[in-house]
């Protein structure tokens, strides 16, 4: 399996490549040149597998999916990866996603029984192993640089601390994550972790990251990688649950499903995207926001019109405060036809200059809907709030903000015989504000999070400028 770029770079890589390096050398994303093709008698295999009984069938199925992208790893290591990675130990429960239904066809995926109670666990906790694998096999240390609105920072860290041959700077908007999100990073005093707060946005945060990828002299002499979603490795990871969920809300594999994904930053559902694109008989795939709709108006009107740094709200879903969508690029690229001088055009020029562009007069717009199955919908604070609040009167089940933008824009698409699976991004104990003024009362708190907000904390904040941060890294990791 080799990985082209978005924007057309002539080079093909294989996995292990590309996941060390993050951004293509053109400022594209890698994408395989082929999604491999899951037939019926596949699929019905794949089912056994994950329906085995065994505390294993999660791992076993990741293995699977996984084997068919990555084959410069032997079979053996990579099951072996697969194996550590996805345990009961690590996710509390041998089902590792089981699903939690709310109405007849209507199901919560359980994401967030990870080790920072977020649905980034899922792909950050392989991406760690990972890394490890591969580093000490090539005998070489990384450099991670991410940027996270609130769950991929704790995951990564988390993933990432202790690891051999990784440091991690993760940027972070300042005093735009909740109080608990915060905590999570900037208590950990591991040697190889560095937090750094921007002065700014989430999306100040990822263009920082993107610049420094883009200056390939800098990124190649101090080894910078990425823990970002634009890093394909953490995608493909994301692929296994939307097999997993199918497989828990069917009994035939006649039947289709619909998928809803919070999301802003598009990587979650563009995981989504993949695996249906990989045959897996999903119906529609809802992409829900919040307040930063950018994905919305596109799915309505075609137009990709990012925004402003002061145009970014700041919202009770914080995570989703985001208004350049990175993994957008990735449907984009499918959406033209496979395209890179095109996307290439939108994405490194047309969004520089004019900050947006427009697809809604061309034919491929309406592919969006009738041949990829995306439609959109958004959520506002007060929906939140009444959301959360329903959820838990007619189920007693409390969900975080984020899961109740899914909820709520996932019922304006069920389908009569549709099973609807609402991606769970987070527990509700991240987001504790919001959870006591929909509902009068604290969340539950695993153990291990008692007081975690009165902790020491470590971290550095700095303005929202490239050299600055490049400096820093230089600061803390003379390896050039």
């Amino acid at each position: 399996m080799l990985y082209l770029s978005t924007r057309g770079h002539p080079d093909r890589k294989r996995f292990c490549e590309i996941l060390l390096e993050g951004l293509a050398p053109d400022g594209g994303l890698y994408l395989p040149e082929r999604y491999p093709q899951v037939d019926a008698t596949t699929l019905a295999r794949w089912r056994g597998v994950f329906n085995c009984g065994a505390a294993g069938g999660y791992a076993a199925l990741a293995f699977e999916v996984l084997s068919l992208y990555i084959d410069d790893i032997p079979a053996a290591d990579l099951k072996a990866l697969c194996d550590k990675t996805y345990t009961e130990a690590v996710y509390g429960t041998a089902a590792i996603v089981p699903l939690k239904q709310l109405d007849d066809g209507f199901y919560l995926e359980a994401l967030s029984n990870g080790p920072t109670l977020a649905f980034k666990d899922m792909a950050m906790q392989l991406l760690g192993n990972l890394f490890e694998y591969e580093l000490a096999r090539r005998g070489e240390e990384l450099n991670i640089l991410g940027a996270t609105s609130g769950d991929t920072g704790s995951a990564a860290e988390y993933a990432m601390r202790g690891k051999k041959g990784v440091r991690v700077f993760m940027l972070s908007p300042h005093g735009r994550m909740s109080p608990f999100q915060q905590a999570q990073m900037f208590s950990l005093m591991d040697e190889n972790i560095h937090n750094i707060a921007i002065e700014g946005v989430f999306d100040d945060c990822q263009d920082i990251v993107k610049n420094v990828s883009n200056d390939l002299n800098f990124k190649r002499g101090f080894k910078i990688g990425t823990v970002n979603s634009i890093n394909w490795a953490r995608l493909l990871a994301q692929v296994v649950y939307y097999f997993a969920g199918y497989f828990q809300a069917t009994t035939s594999d006649a039947q289709k499903v619909s998928f809803t994904v919070p999301s802003g930053n598009f990587g979650n559902v563009c995981a989504g995207h993949v695996a249906r694109q990989m045959g897996l008989p999903i119906q529609t795939l809802v992409v829900a926001t919040n307040e930063n709709d950018v994905l919305d108006e596109f799915f309505r009107t075609g137009v990709y019109r990012v925004r402003a740094s002061a145009d970014t709200h700041e919202t009770s879903s914080p995570s989703m405060d985001i208004s350049k969508a990175s993994n957008f690029e990735r449907f984009v690229f499918d959406l033209l036809g496979r395209d890179g001088s095109r996307v290439k055009a939108l994405f490194g020029d047309a969004l520089k200059t004019a900050g947006r562009f427009e697809l809604g007069s061309d034919p491929v717009f309406a592919e969006a809907a009738s041949h990829y199955g995306f439609v959109s919908g958004k959520s506002t604070h007060i929906d939140r709030l009444a959301t959360i609040r329903d959820t838990f009167e007619r189920y007693s089940v409390m969900i975080d903000t984020h899961t109740a933008d899914g909820v709520k824009v996932a019922r304006e698409y069920l389908q009569p015989g549709v099973p609807m699976i609402v991606l769970e991004t987070a527990l509700p104990i991240k987001f504790a504000e919001t959870i006591v003024e929909a509902l009068g009362c604290q969340p539950d708190r695993p153990a291990r999070f008692n007081s975690i907000e009165d902790l020491p904390k470590r971290v550095r904040v700095m303005p929202a400028d490239t050299a600055a941060v490049q400096a820093y890294i230089v600061e803390h990791c003379p390896v050039a």
